[in-house]
């Protein structure tokens, strides 16, 4: 099946004032199929959301980039930015931003802000047809009607949320990327918003292409509820891509950092990885975890192989049997 978005090589670098530069991302290499939730995980400062501007072209001027992102025949690293703002952005990918009051006009009620981006992206006309639209891209997203008409000063940040899902939505987009969806949710709201966003990728949408879901988060739980697969970023690369079932469930993650990312968590063993992630500016050579790691060895000194785990001693089914 050709994928909906494939992504090879995807790297990042910020030129910085003295000649420095910040690996930001390294190497990125993924494809999302159609039907398909990838879920990107890792802890802040990884690269993630860097990796989501990239494709969106919404990286600052100090920025480079190299290797491709192909959605269809359209490379997003590449494309200008006439393409990136008329064909790209809200008709071919939907965002769900990190910032989501950044993102909203601060003098425009939700309501009007829901209704101009109908008539932007889709064929509905007309008053009626446009509120009518409005309020069910709202209702979609858990959006109460009853604050439709207030401005994003008066939303709280969960609103904010909810009101730039529904924005996100709208345009039926074949790829939805979905930046820490649901930051500064109640856990009942997650689920919703988490189901929505599931919902949207099992719809085959207009013509039955097929449309996928990148989701960008540190919401396990909710990375466990809909992802397909996982991606797990640490220091700018992606170490590991695991089925999520078997990632969440047995055998688990084979990179000792997926592993501690979810021994983390309070209903599992609740133990923190030990140290601090490097500065993306400074990055040691070989592999970037290997200080915080109790399988690290003297061969970590040197690049752990690439594929789908990026580690000299991955984690084995023996290992867990054991």
């Amino acid at each position: 099946m050709t994928p909906v978005l494939s992504v090879r090589g995807l790297s990042v670098r910020f030129l910085m004032p003295g000649g420095r530069r910040v690996a930001a991302v390294t190497d990125a290499r993924f494809d999302v199929a159609p039907g398909e939730c990838l879920a990107l995980i890792g802890e802040s400062g990884c690269g993630k959301s860097v990796l989501a501007s990239a494709l969106l072209g919404l990286l600052p001027g100090n920025a480079r980039t190299a290797g491709s992102a192909l959605l269809g025949d359209l490379d997003l690293l590449t494309a200008g930015e006439r393409t990136l703002a008329r064909t790209v952005r809200g008709r071919l990918i939907g965002l769900v931003p990190q910032s989501p009051a950044a993102h909203l006009t601060p003098v425009r009620t939700v309501r009007s802000q829901l209704e101009e981006t109908v008539a932007a992206l889709t064929a509905t006309r007309g008053r009626a047809a446009l509120r009518a639209a409005a309020e069910a891209a709202a209702e979609r997203a858990a959006f109460p009607a009853d604050h439709l008409d207030r401005h994003p000063h008066q939303l709280s940040g969960g609103l904010a949320q909810r009101a730039a899902t529904a924005l996100a939505l709208v345009g039926d987009a074949p790829l939805l990327l979905a930046d820490e969806p649901t930051t500064g949710l109640d856990r009942d709201l997650v689920d919703r918003t988490a189901d929505e966003l599931r919902r949207h990728v099992d719809d085959p949408g207009e013509g039955g292409r097929g449309r996928a879901l990148l989701m960008i988060t540190h919401d396990l739980a909710a990375a466990e509820r809909i992802a397909d697969r996982v991606a797990v970023m640490y220091a700018g690369r992606i170490v590991e891509l695991a089925d999520a079932a078997a990632f969440f469930g047995s055998p688990g993650p084979r990179h000792p950092y997926s592993r501690g990312l979810l021994q983390a968590l309070p209903d599992r063993a609740f133990t923190p990885i030990p140290g601090m992630p490097p500065e993306l500016g400074d990055l040691p050579a070989g592999c970037a975890f290997a200080a915080r790691c109790d399988r690290a060895t003297e061969t970590c000194a040197t690049e752990p192989p690439s594929g789908t785990v990026a580690c000299h001693h991955p984690h084995v089914p023996e290992d867990v049997r054991a």
